[in-house]
């Protein structure tokens, strides 16, 4: 039984986002865990590429995917006292698994499509996130 459990979403996948939160709310119900949601927000990968962006792009952004993410919890797990809503910026897998240990929590719940080519190459963030986190992850296959 886990005491805290970390849902990794991605909030351009609206449909997929809301059925792995809801999936991660029925186990934190029934394990009485608390839950922590997290979305990640790619940062531009070079402050050359950021200077053609103005100033505050990404807080603004931070900010929308904040309420976004919150307006989701909100609806998907209606019968869920509190949820830590959590946006980070920066590679995902490397956020996910920074959001596990700061967080505390005991298993991290995260979806994965069916691998393509790209995939099988460079590494989908569920299957980094699996080798990587120091707890156990559950895949939600998508």
């Amino acid at each position: 039984m886990s005491k805290h459990i970390l849902c990794a979403i991605d909030l351009t996948h609206d449909q997929d986002a809301r059925a792995i939160l809801a999936e991660a709310g029925r186990i934190a119900k029934r394990d009485g865990a608390t839950l922590s949601v997290v979305c990640v927000l790619p940062d531009y990968g070079s402050s050359w590429v950021g200077s053609f962006f103005r100033q505050g792009t990404m807080k603004e952004a931070a900010t929308a995917a904040m309420e976004t993410l919150r307006r989701m919890v909100d609806e998907v797990l209606s019968d869920h006292e509190q949820v830590q809503c959590i946006v980070e910026i920066g590679t995902v897998y490397e956020k996910v698994i920074e959001a596990i240990s700061e967080c505390g929590a005991d298993l991290a719940v995260v979806g994965a499509h069916k691998p393509d080519l790209a995939d099988r190459i460079i590494g989908p963030n569920a299957a980094r996130v699996s080798r990587h986190a120091p707890v156990s992850v559950l895949v939600l296959r998508l």
